[in-house]
């Protein structure tokens, strides 16, 4: 079993593929040996007392008063994982991030003479531009011992920021294929939109943010209705873009077929995904930002699901082109359209990149393939 010191601001109950990567693979990879350093929020007991490793919470807000605002937690973070250090004889000190994770990490094991293996997700080193973080950031990732790197896209950028390949470990994320599976029972869900039995209903979730390219789905879904397609669009998730999809409908007139119904509940997004006949995330990169993986890709993979996704960022690891999925550049709303088009109208093509997407997502994205690969780094 490994004895490893892990830092993470993002831990289970907090939503997202960080939180849930972290909280998946080091279960699998050791019990109580393992410590977790990890933010105290809302909910935070009743996972701690299921989870198997030890968890240690700490307060890590910023102080808006402080320059910089997240020096406090920087200290928080230093002095407990220290401490633990010290105190028991880790195999390796892991993080999650390259900041503020990550820099802590480097120097409490240079300080306790072990490894440091540093993950990249890739969103992080194309949006913080030359400064300051950036060459934090920088540093943390070229002195990791190893660095995880979720995407072939975001190991190419690890070279150009010079981390040397031999450190670079390639490893995706991963899926509870328990939990994302064919066969669960979506009653109620459609049916709460008047969405029929066959129509097509084509599904988003996630931040609701510009390069998720919601809104060039919803372009998509509009014209494919004038069309005569009976196609139906679904997006769940909260974010900054809530209003200007709600206006983009709204001037779209398209409130009968295309609706947003918020955040959905862990237990139900399962059930989306049966429900649903295409995912759609076609993603484009704006201002330098980019998906680095898409682990709804995978989620949707898992449940049989064939999707269509962008070319930008690291997605081509998530969703293989005509074999798992389409691929198109999602800030062409032609290509978007002509991409949904072929899924909609050819329900041989939606079974056959279903089909090996689910199979791909048990072989090579379950949590235990993941963190095997894990231990082997």
């Amino acid at each position: 079993m490994s004895r490893l010191l892990v830092l993470t601001e993002l831990f289970l109950p907090t939503r997202g593929g960080t939180a849930v990567w972290a909280a998946e693979v080091y279960r699998r990879l050791g019990g109580r040996d393992i410590h977790v350093v990890t933010a105290d929020v809302a909910g935070a007991a009743e996972v701690d007392a299921v989870h198997p490793n030890t968890i240690h919470r700490l307060k890590l807000k910023r102080v808006p008063w402080l320059r910089p605002e997240s020096l406090a937690m920087y200290a928080r973070f230093f002095f407990k994982s220290l401490t633990l250090a010290l105190s028991r004889r880790f195999d390796g000190v892991h993080a999650f991030r390259a900041l503020p994770e990550g820099l802590v990490a480097w120097a409490v094991a240079r300080l306790t003479l072990r490894p440091v293996v540093v993950y990249a997700h890739g969103e992080e080193l194309t949006t913080w531009g030359r400064g300051g973080k950036y060459r934090a950031m920088r540093f943390a990732l070229r002195h990791a011992d190893r660095v995880i790197a979720n995407s072939e896209h975001t190991r190419d950028t690890l070279l150009g920021m010079g981390v040397a390949s031999a450190r670079i470990a390639l490893i995706y994320p991963g899926v509870d294929v328990s939990v994302f599976r064919p066969g669960l029972d979506p009653a109620g869900l459609r049916e709460s939109l008047g969405i029929g039995a066959t129509e097509i209903l084509v599904f988003s979730v996630g931040r609701l943010s510009r390069r998720k390219g919601f809104d060039r789905a919803i372009d998509a879904v509009v014209t494919l209705r004038r069309e005569g397609r009976p196609v139906r669009y679904v997006i769940a998730g909260i974010g900054e873009d809530a209003d200007y999809l709600d206006g983009l409908i709204l001037q779209q007139d398209a409130g009968a077929f295309v609706h947003r119904i918020g955040a959905v509940s862990e237990a139900d997004l399962p059930r989306w995904m049966n429900a649903c006949d295409i995912f759609a995330m076609p993603n484009r990169e704006i201002d330098g930002d980019n998906e680095g993986f898409g682990m709804v890709f995978i989620e949707a993979a898992a449940c049989g699901k064939p999707s269509l996704a962008g070319v930008a960022g690291g997605t081509g690891a998530a969703v293989l082109h005509e074999v798992t999925g389409l691929r198109v550049d999602g800030a062409d709303c032609g290509a978007v359209t002509a991409g949904l088009r072929r899924l909609v109208v050819d329900a041989g093509l939606r079974a056959r990149l279903g089909q090996a997407g689910l199979a791909r997502a048990l072989q090579d994205f379950s949590w235990e393939a993941v963190a095997s690969k894990t231990r082997k780094v």
